[in-house]
């Protein structure tokens, strides 16, 4: 399987000056644990998971007033749509982190996360015992 087989193509994008309860809010009602940060003033695309909202959080930050700028990752490790989900999860548990942006050509086209490739190995292997 490849990545563009489980990435999720609806990515919810945020600019930088979106606070972290503004992304908070937008990433509870997508139910995704991360969102893809863009900014037109500045080149390529940053990301902002759930655990960088917690450790803001859990730092006494204000999530009212901290902006995605400030607490995102900008030094992002980018997918391509053909690796293999092997290929990918071996990239994400070497660096320590779980989602890969997608890129087709310098195109955002889809999000992948660990829990993506765990229900794909999981719906393979239920084919597969089925048809055993």
């Amino acid at each position: 399987m490849q990545v563009c087989d489980g990435m999720s193509k609806l990515v919810l994008t945020i600019g930088p000056a979106h606070t972290l309860r503004q992304a908070a809010r937008l990433m509870s009602a997508r139910r995704v644990g991360a969102a893809v940060v863009t900014d037109p003033e500045h080149p390529g695309v940053g990301i902002l998971t759930e655990r960088d909202i917690l450790d803001s959080i859990g730092a006494g930050q204000d999530p009212d007033t901290e902006l995605a700028a400030a607490h995102r990752t900008s030094d992002v490790v980018f997918a391509s749509p053909d690796w293999t989900l092997e290929r990918a999860a071996a990239v994400m548990v070497k660096a320590g982190f779980r989602h890969l942006v997608v890129l087709d050509g310098s195109e955002v086209t889809g999000l992948l996360s660990m829990r993506d490739i765990v229900r794909c190995w999981a719906d393979a292997d239920d084919r597969a015992t089925a048809r055993a």
